[in-house]
């Protein structure tokens, strides 16, 4: 199963994907919030309205009877009919519901007159009216014709001489563009893809540019850990990144002192020891008991290979080569054939064809360490080179030796300087503990993967992944 969540994780583990979707669910929240918040504004304007217009309609009405007597009242409540309302006197509000809480009755109240009695009742039957000159048996219209949204109100006002008016109307209700979704229109309306669409194209563009400064930042630290005299970071953009710049910089520039003063310090004390060991080597020839001056003549070339790998170790930190466009085919090919005419046996197959940009002079030692360590514990080495299967732009050197290998818990720490295994990797065999060390910081410096496994067949493989800087076609 986590395979299957394996893209979900990398999806989400990128800070610009989290920044995309935040801002993306933001917008989306806002803008969903601000349509409901305008469509219900909206719809509370147009109801206003409504009420505004039934009360002038009313007002109308009301105006019409004030100065009339009541024989000559009903010609107006007729009329009154004819534009939809059913109007009539009569002695008292009716008492079928109480009456409701309405703006309709305060728009009616400031219309008219605080003194006027007002009274706004909705009906729970709203059943269709019937013309009041139709007949009394005739039909009146069909319920399914009208809205569902139609509700009713009956209005009582008072007139002038205190008759009470009352007033039934059918009041039409929201329409369909401020009813359910706020005028957004249904779902899968090409307006809200493209607003969609719109707006996740903006968040996209914002989370890029949030993400591109940190992506330089770790492509510098990256190019650091391969070469600390990289050309520093450009100090430029918002404060923030500037600030960033400015303190990558300075940490980078911190370091190499530290590593110049250190591999300085290395080269300074292996180099002044040359001279003092020479000069014993030269006292030790007047030792007479010829046995105590094989031991120590012994020990003293120990010594001399230990300041002389000593040296070849802060010359691997040191990146001030420079870098060239090697044929690795032919760079392995000489390692193997000096190896091969000094008496050791080594076997190299494969070809690439591949070029490398390297440190001539440092990638052939690191090389020539694999060898020897192959050499010294395995007595013959298998080479072998080929383009990198697993990674891309790569190409993949292997050497096998036949010796008993190393313990797993132990494929790392063999890396440490001066750090020798017990058994018949020791000190006796020549080995200083400073020859994979050298290897693997040289190979870094490359920008290269250096591991250690122990072969299924026995004896213990080496594998340097280089990264290619052009292919050649065969021809």
């Amino acid at each position: 199963m986590n395979h299957l969540f394996a893209p979900l994780r990398e999806f989400f583990g990128s800070i610009g994907n989290r920044v995309f979707l935040i801002l993306l669910a933001g917008i989306l929240v806002a803008t969903v919030t601000t349509t409901w918040l305008a469509s219900n504004e909206r719809r509370n304007t147009m109801r206003e309205l409504r009420y505004q217009h039934v009360a002038e309609r009313v007002e109308q009405v009301v105006q019409a009877l004030d100065p009339l007597t009541p024989e000559a009242r009903d010609v107006v409540l007729h009329a009154a009919d004819n534009f939809g309302f059913e109007a009539a006197v009569v002695n008292e509000v009716g008492d079928t519901q109480r009456p409701s809480t309405s703006p309709m009755a305060d728009i009616l109240k400031s219309r008219l007159g605080e003194d006027r009695q007002v009274v706004v009742q909705r009906e729970t039957d709203c059943a269709p009216r019937r013309p009041r000159n139709a007949p009394a048996d005739a039909p009146g219209l069909n319920r399914n014709e009208r809205p569902h949204s139609d509700t009713c109100r009956v209005i009582y006002v008072s007139l002038r001489d205190k008759a009470l008016l009352r007033l039934r109307l059918h009041m039409p209700g929201d329409p369909p563009a401020l009813r359910g979704r706020g005028g957004m229109g249904p779902p899968g309306s090409p307006y809200i893809l493209l607003f969609l669409v719109l707006i996740a194209m903006l968040a996209y563009v914002v989370a890029r540019m949030a993400a591109r400064p940190i992506k330089h930042l770790a492509s510098a630290a990256t190019e650091l850990g391969r070469d600390i005299d990289h050309p520093p970071l450009a100090e430029k953009g918002p404060t923030e990144i500037r600030q960033a710049a400015k303190a990558f910089n300075a940490m980078q520039m911190r370091i190499r002192r530290q590593i110049q003063h250190r591999t300085h310090m290395l080269a300074a004390i292996t180099h002044d020891l040359q001279t003092p060991l020479t000069r014993l080597r030269l006292r030790l020839e007047k030792v007479e008991d010829k046995e105590l001056q094989q031991k120590l003549v012994d020990d003293l070339a120990v010594m001399q290979i230990m300041v002389r790998e000593g040296l070849d170790l802060a010359r691997s930190m040191d990146s001030s080569e420079a870098m060239q466009r090697l044929d690795i085919d032919s760079l392995l090919d000489s390692v193997c054939a000096d190896a091969s005419d000094a008496g050791q046996q080594v076997e190299l197959q494969g070809r690439t064809r591949a070029f490398v940009v390297a440190q001539p002079n440092a990638l052939r030692r690191c090389l020539t360490n694999l060898l020897d360590n192959a050499f010294k514990y395995g007595q013959r080495a298998e080479v072998s080179i080929a383009l990198d299967d697993l990674l891309p732009n790569r190409v993949l050197i292997r050497i096998r030796d036949h010796g008993p290998g190393i313990p797993e818990s132990q494929l790392e720490t063999v890396f440490e300087p001066f750090y020798r295994l017990e058994t018949s990797r020791s000190r006796d065999t020549g080995g200083t503990g400073l020859g994979l060390t050298i290897a693997r910081n040289i190979a870094e410096n490359h920008g290269a993967l250096l591991d250690l496994r122990n072969h299924a067949k026995g004896g213990l493989e080496v594998l340097l992944s280089l990264p290619l800087k052009q292919t050649k076609r065969a021809r």
